[in-house]
């Protein structure tokens, strides 16, 4: 074989190699960004609106899943950190001026940070203890949102809270912002993807499976059980930061211990410990509500028990149903003479 016939093999061989090496979910992850930027063309502004607010809530709670899918931590503290940085962003831009971009950074330090205080009681106890250690928490941060009307402006909140600009342009309209939240998720969910597949993802999967065994391997249980804290408190502050300016006002009722508990059934819900979960779950959060509305005062009765048969037949979620369905389809397949 000449050196021209070896050159063409390798030619036509490289692109498949190179397509074998793509990841479905990163091609997920942009197909959906794209049809997520043109889906609110003619729904008008409430639809648009409803729409923002499932992907904000979907990062909150892509952190949350990092936090207890992916690294087996139970945090019931993910609305007190999304209220932090609501409230963060909100005084900063409403009071202090200052421009969205850097309160934003700031809301994204300071619930890193604070993800990282929360996380040492992690460091001791394990399962329930550690819920109820959180739950203390989002109760703190709660109490003083409401009770400190000099900073956070108490049950009359705040309001008036500016919205990002872009290259100078203000994004005040539902459609402009949406496409702006829909950018800010893709990024933050291809850290996750990526996250996931690094050593750190390995080493988040090792603390949730067997923490004593992790550390006989080598793993920095403590390291790494402060960095999933942390990490996911980032997330819910970003949810938050970008809650603010979605809403332009903010008090503290959708921070309080029911908003966490909220959170976790989503996480629940969607598949703890799938990529994709946060979106299915906050879908079910979010829009399934709105979808039922048509049925009046019932559709808040028809959504718990919708959500209560779900958990009942698929106990890991929607898409644990579904990979169970897939892999149950494709033995009938290898059966089939």
């Amino acid at each position: 074989m000449n050196a021209r016939t070896d050159f063409a093999a390798v030619g036509q061989g490289a692109p498949r190699r190179a397509l074998s090496r793509i990841d479905p979910a990163l091609v997920s992850i942009v197909l959906a960004a794209a049809i997520l930027w043109f889906a609110p063309v003619g729904m008008g502004r409430y639809g648009t609106y409803v729409l923002t607010l499932w992907l904000v809530m979907a990062i909150a709670v892509m952190g949350l899943n990092l936090t207890l899918g992916v690294a087996g931590l139970k945090s019931l503290a993910q609305a007190a950190f999304m209220g932090i940085g609501a409230y963060t962003v909100g005084i900063l831009t409403a009071k202090a001026g200052m421009s969205w971009y850097p309160a934003f950074a700031i809301a994204t330090l300071a619930t890193f940070a604070m993800g990282i205080v929360v996380g040492f009681p992690a460091l001791r106890v394990r399962a329930h203890y550690l819920a109820f250690v959180t739950l203390a928490f989002t109760s703190l941060v709660w109490l003083v949102l409401r009770n400190e009307e000099w900073l956070t402006g108490g049950t009359f909140g705040l309001s008036n809270i500016p919205r990002p600009t872009l290259f100078g342009a203000r994004l005040d309209d539902a459609l402009s912002f949406h496409r702006f939240v829909v950018v800010v998720t893709m990024i933050l969910t291809l850290a996750i993807w990526w996250l996931l597949r690094s050593p750190w993802g390995r080493a988040f999967l090792a603390l949730r499976e067997n923490p004593v065994r992790a550390a006989s391997l080598g793993v920095d249980v403590r390291a790494y059980t402060l960095l999933a804290f942390a990490i996911g408190s980032a997330y819910g502050g970003m949810a938050g930061a970008l809650y603010a300016p979605l809403v332009e006002f903010i008090d503290p009722s959708p921070f309080a211990i029911s908003a966490s508990f909220f959170l976790l059934l989503m996480v629940v819900a969607g598949g703890s410990g799938y990529l994709f979960g946060p979106f299915v779950g906050a879908l079910l959060g979010v829009v399934l509500p709105e979808w039922l509305r048509f049925t009046g005062g019932l559709y808040l009765i028809i959504f718990a028990a919708i959500v209560l048969l779900l958990l009942i037949a698929c106990p890991k979620g929607v898409l644990g149903l579904a990979e169970m369905l897939w892999a149950r389809a494709a033995r009938l397949v290898r059966r089939t003479p």
